[in-house]
């Protein structure tokens, strides 16, 4: 691999571990010439499904699209980049898991929201404002409501399975 500092290709490995969970392999690397330390990822790529927008119109799936809309959701919030990169590999696998060629994008919008709710609830909010376009502060306490009857029936369910 190419050294990022100074375009060296001689770099050398000193650390390798598997992250989200397993679908990523981190490693930290050390380069031959300039003595820097920086990490590379690794993914197997594999096709992903096309979205079908809701105009009929059919575009390639652009994970960085998506990762930059979660991004914008949970800006000053508590949440690691590993949670995040865990997240959107669910989502990819979840994707693929479907062993469809194209999928519409609402898919996908749900599929953001479920992990972001499950990340942090006010990126959630954050998101779902801008995905379902509400009009106005009413439109927003309804979803913090639907969120939090959400949650009181999870405890509620956690409660009666002990």
């Amino acid at each position: 691999m190419r050294c990022p500092f100074c375009g060296a290709h001689d770099t050398k490995v000193v650390d390798s571990r598997l992250v989200s969970e397993g679908a990523q392999v981190r490693r930290r690397r050390t380069c031959n010439v300039c003595n820097e330390r920086f990490t590379s990822f690794e993914v197997a790529e594999l096709q992903m499904p096309r979205l079908i927008k809701s105009d009929g119109s059919r575009v390639p799936f652009d994970e960085e699209k998506m990762r930059n809309g979660i991004l914008k959701s949970i800006e000053k919030r508590p949440v690691s980049m590993e949670e995040i990169e865990t997240s959107i590999s669910r989502i990819k696998e979840k994707m693929q898991a479907t062993g469809e060629r194209e999928l519409p994008s609402m898919w996908l919008g749900e599929a953001v929201m479920d992990e972001l709710q499950s990340l942090d609830q006010v990126a959630y909010v954050r998101f779902a404002s801008v995905y379902r376009s509400f009009k106005d502060i009413s439109e927003f306490r309804d979803e913090i409501e639907r969120l939090e009857k959400s949650e009181k029936n999870k405890l509620l369910a956690s409660k009666e399975t002990r």
